[in-house]
């Protein structure tokens, strides 16, 4: 057992979540959010209070002596959505809910603040703390706060996931390479020409058009991408017309796009656009395409994940850390790769046998709370040890 492990507020930590899981804000919203995790910091004593963007909050720890620099960063909006769980600290807010997690983030984040703060005079380098806005929200909150520069002197940066159907206070990382995968897609109007279904030479289909762009689209994964490599296109709008004796004039669809690299990435989305372009002129119809870059993959250091994966171990056992396999969900924490290398973290939440069977972005998800003292004991480790 380490001696700071009694520094560790675990019921404040608890009640810290519960306030921020009552009063959810959506992204770019989070002002009553930011505020409270402002005035905890400041709390805290020992540290530096920055804000990067008026949403986000950066706490800065500077230890008694000099060395490198990692930033800890955790996400703060909530979703537009109802939360269906029956716990007393259920969302004060109708149509908003913290059902992805960054309530436990942030409030792990906090007691990891307050934890390192008290052992200011035994850290060489800097610690920051970023407590991020607008994960949720396309183009995320990341970019901006790189932007800001208040951070680009960092040398590590790590982020944590809380994950429901992983055990308890597991530690689960990717050991390097793709952690998650881009997240893309497009939203396409197609413009043809009606006319009444006796007389379809008269008339342009769209829906024969976007028939045709989806069969295509088939082909992307199956030979424009290496076998084996993880990437997805699905289609999952595509409306026209409301008469079954009536060719519509107009046609619309969205899709969704996964890729795990770069490459990948470029090479999808020219292909897409041009199946896209060459069939609507094969059949004499026009479109408007939006065609639109959410989040990169998050592609994990591998000395970083040694890192974490190695402090995970040392305060939680052996048998609590694991290899996390790659997850086809997205993450902005990707762009902090920009300006160092990353680790991406997932924390077990419990299984459903614990009551914890719904996943994220789900109305009826929950997690155990013990589980936050593995983020925290986990988080504090990895500071002390790469700051060594």
């Amino acid at each position: 057992m380490k001696e700071w492990f009694n520094k560790i507020p675990v019921e404040e930590m608890i009640s810290w979540r519960r306030h921020i899981h009552e009063n959810p804000e959506l992204s770019y919203k989070e002002y009553n959010t930011a505020a409270f995790v402002e005035e905890k910091l400041r709390s805290f004593g020992n540290i530096e209070i920055v804000k990067p963007t008026e949403t986000s909050v950066l706490g800065i720890l500077r230890g008694a002596k000099e060395g490198k620099t990692i930033l800890l960063r955790a996400d703060m909006d909530a979703l537009p959505m109802q939360e269906e769980s029956d716990v007393p600290f259920k969302s004060k807010v109708e149509g908003v809910a913290h059902t992805c997690g960054h309530d436990i983030h942030t409030a792990m984040l906090l007691a990891t603040a307050k934890v390192l703060s008290e052992l200011k005079d035994s850290l060489h380098g800097t610690v920051k703390f970023i407590f991020q806005h607008a994960e949720e929200l396309n183009p995320g909150g990341s970019q901006s706060i790189i932007d800001s520069g208040v951070i680009n002197d960092i040398d590590a940066a790590v982020g944590l996931h809380i994950i429901p159907n992983l055990e308890c206070g597991s530690i689960h990382v990717r050991p390097v390479g793709a952690a998650t995968t881009a997240a893309d897609g497009f939203f396409l109007n197609i413009q043809g020409k009606g006319s009444h279904g006796s007389m379809p030479q008269n008339g342009i289909d769209p829906i024969i058009v976007g028939t045709q762009i989806i069969n295509q689209l088939q082909t992307v994964i199956s030979r424009y991408t290496t076998p084996g490599e993880l990437a997805v296109i699905t289609v999952g709008e595509f409306k026209a017309g409301d008469a079954p004796n009536i060719i519509p004039d107009k046609a619309y669809m969205s899709a969704s796009i996964r890729t795990i690299n770069d490459e990948t990435r470029e090479k999808v989305e020219k292909r897409v656009k041009e199946i896209i372009d060459n069939t609507c002129k094969t059949y004499g119809a026009t479109y408007d395409l939006d065609y639109q870059r959410a989040y990169a993959a998050v592609i994990n250091d591998k000395t970083v994940s040694e890192l974490v994966m190695d402090s995970a171990r040392e305060v939680l056992g052996e048998s609590m850390v694991k290899e996390a396999p790659l997850t086809s969900a997205s993450e902005d924490f990707s762009n902090y790769r920009q300006i160092a290398p990353i680790c991406f973290v997932q924390l077990g939440g419990g299984t459903a046998a614990d009551g914890c069977g719904f996943a994220n972005h789900h109305p009826k998800f929950n997690i155990k709370e013990e589980s936050m003292i593995s983020g925290v004991k986990t988080e504090v480790q990895t500071v002390l040890n790469f700051l060594k």
